[in-house]
């Protein structure tokens, strides 16, 4: 069984690697800029040499290679591509709103390459999306970490193959408004949420056990053991427990972060990154021990109820504390604009440059659990550049070229009037408004809000 097991660990690590071989990479000299690595200070007048989409050699007076195009930065602003740790773009559904648990559901199987915001996301720097399910169900389906090499047409280009699994947890009025309300079913409250949660792991365990005593007894000669009934929910539950899958967990209010803390110890579980975050602050301390961080908006609350308790501070108060944070955009139009989104936190808790730029680059990767591949310029890691006209966390910052694996896919100098693909250059673009109507974490559950309003207006 040893052998057999280690023979599939090969075979996986050989698909991996041819995957990321398959994948296009390229070359590229960019020059004289001042580099912005994030983790290792910043460099004035300095090359970034990227060889078949790896970054080869940071310094001074670097020759390109024979066959390798040069860029000249001088007097721009070169830093590593922008990740964003929560986004929906380029799904074509995002909830599986049918039952509180769906961990089955996988984001990948809908992943769409066609999808403009991709191409937009590029022009504000964004290299890497985290394509999370919505924030209908107690446990929702499985994400998919993107690289943004727009003009593909094939999914699997644009999924990072080698990114660790995460799944999305949704906390609060959002699974007890679709469940509770919109269905009748638990949760209808927060307790419920709990509740829902631990029925759920200890049934995990004990469909690990099942299958434990099965392994093990088969084992036995002579054996007659029927192996139990194979169910993906439940698989997909353990590998958490286990620690191979990373939860992301759409959160607001400290009450409900501190309990999904407490349920996580109960059973063992460490990889926990919390999304939103608006009440983080105040259990800071708390997350910075025992999660990965949190994921959080700039300034952006007010849009519910249980959102109202929230402040610009939140981000540096939790930085302070210790915690890995990031700033995120959930949002379509935002994502173009997350390098400004980290700049406020220069404004509301006086970060420095670094600990600014960290929100978007080496912190959403170290919570994705890429940060050994991206998130910061240092030799070794993948080519994904972005090229700034003035400093990024400038409100007149413009970028100017985005590079993916050492390609480049944006360039501002060379954008079309329409970048759009397989969609009719004279339509409309869509209005982007941001009102919760527009929150796409809740896309696709529009109906269950319309069944609980008409419920409650029955029983006034």
């Amino acid at each position: 069984m040893k052998k057999i097991n280690i023979l599939l660990a090969l075979c996986l690590s050989l698909c991996l690697s041819f995957s990321w071989a398959q994948t296009p990479k390229g070359s590229v000299l960019i020059k004289n800029g001042t580099v912005l690595t994030v983790t290792n200070g910043t460099y004035e007048n300095t090359d970034v040499l990227i060889q078949d989409g790896v970054i080869k050699k940071i310094g001074k007076d670097l020759n390109a290679p024979s066959g390798v195009t040069t860029v000249d930065a001088t007097g721009k602003y070169v830093m590593p591509g922008i990740i964003d740790a929560h986004s929906h773009v380029a799904l074509d559904v995002v909830n599986e709103a049918t039952a509180p648990i769906v961990a089955e559901v996988r984001m990948k199987d809908v992943v769409n390459p066609y999808e403009i915001g991709i191409y937009r996301a590029l022009a504000g720097g964004v290299t890497i999306s985290h394509a999370m399910h919505g924030s209908a169900n107690v446990v929702g389906g499985q994400n998919a970490t993107l690289k943004h090499r727009w003009g593909s047409s094939n999914p699997e280009d644009i999924i990072m193959q080698d990114a660790p699994r995460t799944i999305k947890f949704a906390l609060g009025e959002n699974p007890t408004r679709v469940h509770g309300r919109g269905n009748g079913i638990q949760p209808r409250s927060r307790m419920g949420v709990e509740a829902i949660l631990r029925n759920g792991f200890n049934e995990a365990l004990q469909y690990k056990k099942a299958w434990e005593d099965f392994n093990k007894a088969r084992s036995q000669k002579g054996s007659t053991a029927v192996a139990p009934e194979y169910n993906e929910r439940l698989q997909t539950l353990v590998d958490i427990l286990d620690g191979k899958i990373i939860i992301h967990c759409h959160s607001y209010r400290a009450d409900e972060i501190y309990m999904l803390i407490n349920v996580a110890r109960d059973f063992g579980i460490d990889k926990l990154v919390f999304q939103h975050t608006n009440e983080g602050f105040k259990v800071a301390p708390e997350i910075a021990e025992y999660t990965m961080g949190a994921s959080v908006f700039a300034d952006w609350w007010a849009y519910k109820f249980e959102v109202y308790y929230s402040t610009a501070f939140n981000a540096a108060i939790l930085h302070r504390n210790g915690a890995i944070t990031s700033i995120n955009s959930d949002s379509a139009e935002l994502i173009r604009h997350l390098y400004h989104e980290a700049a406020k936190t220069q404004r509301y808790g006086n970060l420095s440059d670094d600990e600014a730029l960290s929100m978007i680059t080496i912190n959403p990767a170290r919570q994705l659990g890429i940060d050994d591949k991206v998130g910061s310029l240092e030799e070794g890691k993948h080519g994904d550049v972005a090229i700034f006209e003035g400093h990024p966390l400038s409100s007149y910052a413009i970028p100017q070229m985005t590079f993916v694996d050492g390609i480049k896919y944006f360039d501002i100098n060379e954008d079309q009037d329409d970048q759009r693909q397989q969609v009719s250059p004279t339509e409309t673009v869509e209005p982007i408004l941001l009102t919760e109507h527009n929150h796409r974490c809740m896309q696709d559950t529009e109906h269950l809000f319309e069944t609980a309003s008409a419920l409650f207006q029955m029983n006034q």
